[in-house]
């Protein structure tokens, strides 16, 4: 059956109509443990503002009956129930039956290959909590769930409430959870599996966390620094909202074949990706603790106070963004937090608000399909670095007052881009309805430039812009290496003793297009004037023409993360306007990478440095800046701290022999750094087979099939190909989160006559590319949109086809093919 997407007009006269009283709902989890079907009980207690009117309750699973008061109803076959005659007060019961747990939305199981166990999870955002039992789908109409839940006598249960009563039955358990506090059916969870659980103590919460028993000993390991974050977190947003946690009990259950991290009340689900099966890197410690705090801030912001529409879904995802990276260098030792924030998500942000599938944070949504359409780039990291902007603009204090007072207002209810608004300029003494229109409903990106007139300097928009605050710092070049160079002891930060050294930042507040720059030194000594500076903005710059490849030189020579962070977002944004070449920005990307000294950064710049060389460059000059990024890696080898991501990045880079055989020698029996030599060795032609296959048999990780598959899918070979197009893009048997680790090594240069067919096949793929929900259709459309092996006439014909598609995968189609789009030309121009 076709289902149907709920529209705004619909959610708003149905929420008019109704008052949602209570769920109780009653699952039946029995029969997965061998086989697929989730049987539930839905009973909704409603009342009727307008009694014998109708509407309608969403059930998108298999209807078994459906009684209104007692009378039957009859299911209308495209995911809805017609509710006629309603009365004041009414009763609603729905027996349903959901059997896609395979490939469908809202519930999946997954089978552990290691061990044969059952795990089952469920995930609802936007509207996937109908494909499971009957409810009202739409954020405002939030009620209390209660949820008792039989399941097989050896599994765990766990709910968004916690302390659930245990009965055993003959053949089964039964969980009978507490009431929920009101929230949005998107808002609730039941996770289910013979897990491996571990709970402390925390400042009077009762913390839990959850993997399949394969993973104990990696859950182990890292539940020390779990608690530890977790703890840090409630504290301080507890602090900042004035408003505490309000459950004593708080879960988080780490998953197989789930996409991502969800942040149900109380009990949020992780991918258990996220338990990383080597030592995890420095960056990728800092996103576990970014992904908990961002999954924690939606206690508050989504699930406290929700959205009434999904118009302001950034009201939940820029806010948890932003307030995730607040809290990171507050609270918790990873203190440079923002530097990766714009390393990694806000050179993303930026690059789609310059493309065809750019909006504003806020804008109207006619339906559901359209709001999954931006859970993406312009939502998160943009949204998230907006806010920053927001908070430097009224200050800190008057910030967080006016959240104090939002917070206050509209626990356990819904609320509106307005409501923010009003909250926040009472608290400020500022009136924000212009930074609202120019900021929230406004899309596109600000670009900046400085002109000098003698010792005179103004601040130069390219358009019109924002309201907003901003920093200029002023650098000059100190040689003096002693005490000077801002590298660790023992470590170089590449620059041969000389850094720039900052004599002045001067915060300058922007309201027309031209603006002085007042308080900067005088004289000529100055090397470079670094616009955004502390990177208190979202805005692109531009040095000027006179001083643009000294700007280039000097990127590496700025003596902090976030100076040099903000110099890489200029060249980064220069290589996709067309503006710099592959050469110039990976020379740049790379010294910069070497001088790093932000543990939180080297990788992500790694990583871009190894794409300029690989995805952007032309052919004939690939070959070379890839290998500068390899000699890089060679160097930051030496640096114990800088080991593990170095060798990973020599994994991708390395051309020369002695560059493989030096990477054996260096990996040993390190497991994770071998599979990604066996990758790199396959896509360059080498004979892996056998020696992938005897890894596979010493490696103890559940899921090392997907680490063969991915050395299969390098392979220059027809064969290979054909299997892991199959496996990946047909069979979709790749758990969500390994998809794009494989499709990378699938998508190689230098293949293109191997890949061609699979251009075509991508295309056919994209009307069905929606298919079990909204991230598989995100993963899916984004990963497998080919970076080689196309021209532009092809980028053309994929945007013309993702036009017809669902909302959401024509969005991601069209961001990804624009980011490829901007690669084919960077091809052409010659460094």
């Amino acid at each position: 059956m076709e289902i149907r997407s709920l529209t705004r007009t619909e959610a708003e006269r149905r929420g008019a109509l109704l008052e949602v009283e209570r769920y109780d709902v009653d699952i039946d989890l029995t029969g997965l443990a061998d086989g697929p079907e989730v049987r539930c009980v839905s009973t909704v207690a409603f009342s009727c503002r307008e009694p014998g009117a109708e509407t309608f309750v969403d059930c998108a699973a298999e209807v078994r009956s459906a009684t209104l008061n007692g009378t039957p109803l009859t299911p209308a076959g495209d995911g809805r129930i017609a509710l006629p005659a309603l009365a004041g007060h009414n009763v609603l019961r729905v027996e349903s039956v959901q059997a896609d747990t395979a490939t469908g939305e809202g519930v999946h199981r997954a089978i552990d290959p290691a061990d044969g166990e059952v795990y089952v999870w469920m995930s609802f955002e936007p509207d996937e909590a109908r494909f499971v039992w009957a409810c009202f789908d739409q954020p405002d109409l939030k009620a209390p769930h209660a949820f008792t839940v039989t399941a097989p006598p050896a599994w765990t249960v766990t709910s968004n409430s916690g302390d659930p009563r245990v009965e055993e039955l003959e053949s089964a358990r039964r969980w009978t959870f507490p009431d929920t506090p009101p929230l949005s059916t998107y808002n609730t969870v039941v996770n289910a599996g013979p897990f491996h659980e571990i709970r402390r103590e925390v400042d009077g919460h009762d913390l839990g966390i959850y993997a399949r028993r394969s993973l104990a000993p990696i859950l182990d390991r890292d539940a020390d620094e779990l608690f530890t974050l977790t703890g840090q977190g409630l504290a301080f947003f507890g602090e900042v909202f004035a408003m505490p946690f309000p459950q004593r009990k708080y879960d988080q259950v780490f998953v197989p074949e789930f996409g991502g991290a969800m942040e149900n009340y109380g009990c949020v689900t992780w991918s258990d990706a996220f338990l990383r099966r080597a030592t995890p890197t420095p960056a990728e410690s800092e996103l576990l603790a970014k992904v908990l705090l961002h999954e924690m801030a939606h206690m508050w912001f989504g699930n406290i106070v929700t959205m009434r529409w999904w118009d302001d879904l950034w009201l939940n995802e820029a806010f948890a963004e932003f307030a995730c990276h607040w809290a990171a260098e507050r609270a918790t030792r990873y203190t440079d937090a923002w530097a990766s924030h714009l390393a990694g998500g806000k050179l993303r942000a930026y690059l789609a608000d310059q493309g065809p599938a750019s909006h504003p944070i806020h804008q109207p949504i006619h339906d559901v399909a359209q709001a999954a359409s931006i859970f993406d780039s312009i939502t998160y990291p943009k949204g998230a670095s907006v806010l920053q902007q927001l908070m430097t603009y009224v200050g800190e204090e008057r910030f967080r007052a006016g959240m104090t007072a939002y917070f206050a207002h509209h626990a356990w209810g819904s609320a509106t881009l307005q409501d923010l608004i009003d909250a926040l300029s009472k608290a400020s003494g500022r009136d924000l309805d212009t930074w609202r229109t120019a900021w929230l409903v406004t899309a596109g990106t600000d670009r900046f430039s400085l002109e000098r007139d003698g010792d005179t300097v103004t601040l130069v928009a390219a358009d019109t812009p924002r309201p907003q605050v901003l920093a200029v710092g002023a650098y000059s070049r100190n040689d003096d290496p002693n005490g000077r160079n801002n590298a660790p002891k023992g470590r170089d930060n590449g620059t041969n003793g000389e850094v720039l050294e900052r004599r002045a930042l001067v915060r300058v507040e922007v309201t027309q297009t031209r603006t002085p720059v007042i308080g900067l030194p005088t004289g000529a000594d100055l090397d470079v004037l670094l616009i955004n500076d502390e990177d208190l903005t979202f805005a692109t710059t531009r040095p000027d023409p006179a001083t643009r490849d000294a700007f280039f030189r000097a990127a590496a020579q700025l003596p902090t993360a976030i100076s040099r962070g903000v110099a890489t977002a200029t060249v980064w944004d220069m290589l996709t306007n067309g503006e710099a070449t592959a050469a110039e920005a990976g020379r740049c990307i790379t010294a910069v990478l070497t001088a790093e000294t932000s543990d939180a950064v080297i990788e992500p710049c790694l990583t871009l440095a190894a794409n300029i060389a690989e995805l952007w460059a032309p052919e004939g000059e690939r070959a070379g800046l890839t290998a500068a990024v390899a000699e890089a890696c060679r160097r930051l080898a030496a640096d114990p701290g800088r080991r593990q991501v170095a060798l990973r990045g020599l994994a991708r880079t390395a051309t020369k022999a002695d560059d493989l055989a030096w990477l054996r020698e260096q990996a040993g029996d390190d497991v994770d750094l071998l599979w990604r030599a066996l990758v790199r060795e396959a896509e360059l032609g080498g004979d892996v087979s056998s020696e992938s296959a005897v890894l596979l048999e010493r490696d103890p990780d559940p899921d090392a099939w997907v680490r063969a598959l991915t050395v299969r899918a390098a392979l220059p070979d027809p064969a290979a190909k054909a299997e892991v197009w199959q496996k990946l893009a047909v069979d979709r048997a790749v758990p969500v989160n390994s998809v794009g680790q494989v499709a990378a090594a699938f998508w190689r240069p230098d293949q293109d006559a191997l890949l061609t067919p699979y251009t075509q096949h991508y295309l056919d793929s994209i009307p069905h590319l929606h298919r079990g929900g909204m991230i598989p259709a995100m993963v899916f459309a984004g990963q497998l949109f080919p970076p080689h092996a196309i021209d532009p006439t092809y980028i053309e014909e994929a945007q013309k086809v993702s036009h017809e598609a669902a909302p959401v995968v024509r969005n991601t189609v069209l961001e990804r093919s624009d980011t490829v789009r901007r690669m084919l030309r960077s091809r052409t121009r010659k460094g």
